[in-house]
């Protein structure tokens, strides 16, 4: 996380690795936790076999490792935070 706040606002990782959506539904649940009060970028993950996922206590999945760039595909850009 370096110097960055988290997508939840947090200081520290919630976990030691990089939650992931499921699909769709699971994406946008976490575009819309943001509140953070600046916008946010979603990436599409590749290389990653689910065997290597690990569950959450919340129910969320995370890849406990680093995810190469070279894996990486922006898919949105600048979402701005939900206005609940």
């Amino acid at each position: 996380m370096g110097a960055a706040r988290g997508i939840a606002g947090s200081y520290r990782p919630e976990q030691q690795g990089c939650f992931l959506a499921a699909g769709e539904r699971e994406c946008d649940w976490f575009v819309r936790m943001n509140n953070t009060g600046g916008a946010v970028d979603v990436w599409e993950v590749h290389g990653i076999d689910d065997a290597d996922l690990v569950q959450s206590p919340e129910g969320y999945f995370y890849f406990p490792g680093v995810i190469a760039a070279s894996e990486l595909l922006l898919v949105q850009r600048d979402l701005p935070p939900a206005r609940n």
